[in-house]
């Protein structure tokens, strides 16, 4: 494991077991709820009550992943903008920190529209443009810079910069990936949802858009 992946499991682990609580309290997935993970991998239901009927999809599956996968675990290869489920085909569609990943914006608008379609519950987590530190990066303000700004200063003025020492197609590769969204493109993205709030430090550190069987009352996890 990398010296940035290494400090992002100790930095996500308080929160992935935090995160998978708010969404059980919020979703109240039923014990057989089958579930679609999009980007997601088993590590992250680990404390999860029940072992619910996941199929995580991502664009590769990691080599011998599925062999320790758990054995309510399908682990797919597939894009998120484009799934090829029929409609509501899924209790639930879950999805924790991607579709900042997927580039465009007209790329979010399909992962959203088809998450829309293929699950008959949504929560969808992605990071707050708003929160004063690009996750990704973990150095505060850099992602308010224009993109011509951030090039320059990703290298060497950001935490990810130090530690994995990216080269320049590295660099433009990471701006082409990663759109952090606000709160009004998360309401344009998820017309049908609430859009709840995760604080942290009294910030809204991200934002979840969630859609339920029955109606919850807008909530927000506190740290």
């Amino acid at each position: 494991m990398t010296p940035i992946h290494r400090l992002y499991a100790v930095l996500s682990a308080r929160f992935r077991a935090r995160r998978l609580k708010w969404f059980i309290d919020v979703i109240s997935p039923n014990p057989k709820s089958n579930i679609l993970d999009v980007g997601g991998y088993p590590w992250f239901w680990e404390s999860a009550p029940h072992p619910y009927a996941i199929t995580a999809l991502n664009p590769h599956v990691i080599p011998g992943l599925a062999e320790k996968a758990p054995a309510n675990f399908k682990l797919v290869a597939g894009d998120g903008c484009k799934l090829e489920y029929p409609d509501q085909s899924f209790d639930i569609v879950f999805s924790n920190s991607v579709i900042e990943h997927v580039g465009t914006y007209a790329r979010q608008q399909a992962f959203a529209a088809h998450a829309r379609r293929v699950g008959r519950s949504l929560w969808i987590q992605t990071p707050a443009r708003e929160f004063f530190i690009e996750p990704h990066l973990l150095t505060p303000f850099i992602h308010f810079f224009p993109r011509s700004v951030q090039a320059r200063l990703l290298r060497y003025g950001t935490v990810w910069g130090w530690l994995t020492k990216p080269t320049p197609a590295e660099v433009i590769g990471f701006l082409d990936e990663v759109r952090l969204l606000t709160y009004a493109e998360m309401k344009e993205l998820f017309p049908d949802c609430q859009i709840l709030r995760e604080r942290f430090m009294g910030f809204t550190k991200s934002y979840v858009a969630i859609r339920t069987a029955t109606p919850t009352p807008p909530t927000a996890a506190r740290t």
